[in-house]
């Protein structure tokens, strides 16, 4: 995964929209394979990442391009049909949906995909599963009503590869929007997840916490309303984010645990953890570790935060992580804090920070010092940057502090 960026924000924005355009189940395998091929050049330096689509063609609408089944919602009625067979008709949205990924190719090695048409509710302790080499995206809006149960989601996919997710929009209170354990190749589209509780999205490794949950794309993602994190990863190895807009979610908007070789472009919060220690943007349980180092490896292009709890947190032992830009304001506790992290780099291009939270470089006994941590082209008003204790090799430079002060080591 190619770090950091040269791109144009435009550019930026669309990296990957063009891959989500005719058929989801072709879709998924071109963004996959550009994601994983990002990934694999790594090490040698070079630069795979997809080129960016002209705009009059980046983005299908929902249902566009060729399917194997579909799950249509007529006068109170779904009707699920493959080709010429009817395999599901009644008054249930999730069985409906079950129904049209059933009736897909068994054992199958390459995508089919299912398209749903239609708006419908389901219960929060129940999910819909995903085989390997499956795409269903919804034209419509799932409701989730009921008690939750661990674990379940809107849609689940565990210790599967090749998955793709084009579309989905969820209301209501889930356990899960989307939770993805122990899987390879995964592609999430347009998400759409405006919540009275409950996570965003789930990846990790959880079941098998050896190997990695492996090539994960995710393109936009709108999250709020949870009354926990908006998008969360835990044990993940090349993941490449395109937005992320929380709002309102009660912990953080977008939280990297035990992630390596990730790419993100936007994370946007407000209100993102209010009242609590979480931020818009969160990278925790050392996120960014390779080994026993922190090279390069985490890219993010730009973190806006207004409000809530803090805006940017690297915490517990993460780093090797360059952020291009940052644009915060108005938080209620640091505008920025960096504990126990190392090999970070802020505001590689620009930054500004307004008060009153302060950017805070410090070290919990239990850890290493912060170290290699950089600093620069920030405007910093009505706030303050303070080192305490002091790291190793902390560089500050190239700020511009109005009403504020640099009290560093």
């Amino acid at each position: 995964m190619r770090l950091p960026s040269t791109r144009s924000g435009a550019a930026a924005g669309h990296r990957r929209r063009a891959l989500i355009t005719g058929s989801a189940g072709t879709a998924c395998v071109l963004a996959l394979a550009g994601a994983a091929q990002a990934h694999d050049g790594q090490s040698a330096g070079a630069d795979v990442r997809p080129a960016a689509a002209d705009s009059s063609t980046a983005q299908a609408a929902c249902g566009d391009g060729f399917f194997e089944a579909e799950a249509v919602l007529s006068g109170g009625t779904w009707t699920s049909r493959n080709g010429g067979e009817t395999v599901y008709t009644g008054g249930d949205m999730l069985e409906a949906m079950r129904a049209a990924v059933g009736s897909l190719t068994p054992g199958r090695s390459s995508m089919e995909s299912v398209v749903v048409r239609g708006s419908g509710s389901m219960g929060a302790g129940e999910s819909l599963d995903l085989p390997s080499h499956t795409s269903v995206e919804v034209c419509g809006t799932v409701h989730v009503a009921g008690t939750p149960r661990g674990d379940n989601a809107v849609v689940r996919a565990r210790g599967v590869h090749d998955v793709a997710v084009p579309h989905l929009r969820v209301t209501g209170a889930p356990y899960f929007g989307i939770f993805v354990r122990n899987g390879e190749n995964i592609h999430l589209g347009q998400i759409d997840l405006r919540l009275s509780g409950g996570l965003g999205i789930r990846i990790d490794n959880h079941s098998d916490r050896s190997e990695p949950t492996r090539n994960v794309a995710i393109d936009d993602v709108y999250v709020s309303g949870t009354d926990n994190h908006g998008v969360e990863t835990y044990g993940v190895d090349g993941i490449d984010i395109g937005t992320v807009v929380a709002r309102d979610t009660a912990y953080s908007g977008l939280l990297l645990n035990e992630t390596t070789n990730a790419e993100v472009g936007t994370v946007d919060g407000e209100g993102a953890g209010t009242g609590t220690g979480y931020a818009a943007f969160r990278m925790a349980n050392r996120n960014g570790r390779i080994g026993d180092s922190y090279p390069t490896n985490v890219h993010v292009e730009e973190v806006v935060a207004r409000g809530g709890g803090r805006g940017l947190f690297c915490v517990s032992e993460s780093g090797g992580a360059v952020v291009d830009r940052v644009d915060i304001a108005g938080t209620g506790s640091n505008a920025m804090l960096l504990e126990n992290c190392y090999n970070v780099t802020i505001a590689a291009e620009s930054g500004s920070v307004s008060g009153p939270g302060d950017i805070r470089i410090a070290s919990r006994d239990e850890f290493p010092v912060s170290r290699d941590i950089t600093l620069q082209n920030l405007t910093v008003t009505d706030s303050a940057v303070n080192e305490n204790p002091c790291g190793e090799n902390i560089t500050v430079r190239n700020n511009t502090f109005v009403n504020s002060s640099r009290n560093v080591c």
